[in-house]
């Protein structure tokens, strides 16, 4: 589920984002996506490739599961700390859910922080300009 009111567009500082149309309130329900969870030995190929910046780490519940490629919209967010959205995985159902934690009107991206936490202030791994 992506709410029909988001749009895929160019990014000011980034390639490209998330935006909305409308006015969201705060706790927002944006996206539910569904995620193909992969294996340590297919984590290895992935960090070989641009899939890499595109992935997640996923809860290791059964021997060898060690990342997941969600689908929808998810992989387009980019990074900003402190974000307008949070994520959740939903590790039964095999889901990321994206939710607001702030208003955010219309026409602005909508970030995710990808150090877990929307308000975790931690450096990231890679350059965030």
């Amino acid at each position: 589920m992506i709410l029909p009111d988001l749009f895929v567009g160019p990014s000011p500082e980034r390639d490209r984002g998330v935006f909305t149309a409308i006015d969201l309130p705060a706790n927002t329900i944006i996206e539910i996506a569904p995620v193909i969870v992969m294996s340590a030995s297919d984590r290895q190929l992935l960090d070989q490739t641009l899939l890499h910046d595109y992935i997640f780490e996923w809860l290791v519940e059964k021997e060898g599961e060690a990342c997941c490629m969600s689908l929808g919209y998810v992989p387009l967010y980019n990074h900003k700390s402190p974000a307008n959205c949070d994520y959740e995985m939903d590790f039964t159902n095999r889901l990321i859910r994206i939710r607001t934690v702030k208003p955010v009107a219309a026409g602005e991206e909508l970030f995710i922080n990808y150090n877990g936490e929307w308000d975790n202030v931690a450096p990231v791994w890679f350059d965030t300009k």
